[in-house]
């Protein structure tokens, strides 16, 4: 039942990663109209570094398609950790209004590192 339930939330994860990734590259869904002001300026600072959103993009989309996999969730994992911590922190340094999702995915990520803990062993030996 575990390993059921912690297939649906990391395929939710990792769909919401792939769309995000997705919209990186495609501009699909729209900037909100109200953004506050920190927010704007923060975003559009990364919008002058040429390479970080594509960068960021092709994490997502990696990382989202590699985790939905049972077999590949660790590497997913581990490739959307750096990406999900910058989320994270954006979300609570600059404009708090985002945090209770990426608090949510934040949680889930962790589920999936720790499940995953043994395959990550070797890493650290």
């Amino acid at each position: 039942m575990k390993s059921k339930i912690l297939f649906v939330f990391s395929l939710l994860f990792g769909l919401m990663f792939l769309n995000a990734g997705l919209n990186k590259f495609f501009n699909y869904m729209p900037m909100p109209e109200k953004m506050p002001e920190a927010l704007a300026t923060e975003m559009g600072a990364f919008m002058q570094i040429k390479w970080l959103m594509p960068l960021v993009g092709l994490a997502e989309i990696l990382g989202g398609l590699l985790v939905i996999f049972p077999r590949t969730r660790a590497l997913g994992a581990l490739i959307i950790f750096p990406v999900m911590v910058g989320i994270l922190l954006v979300n609570t340094v600059t404009s708090t209004e985002g945090l209770p999702i990426a608090g949510v995915l934040f949680v889930i990520q962790l589920w999936i590192l720790y499940e995953n803990r043994e395959k990550y062993r070797p890493l650290v030996q």
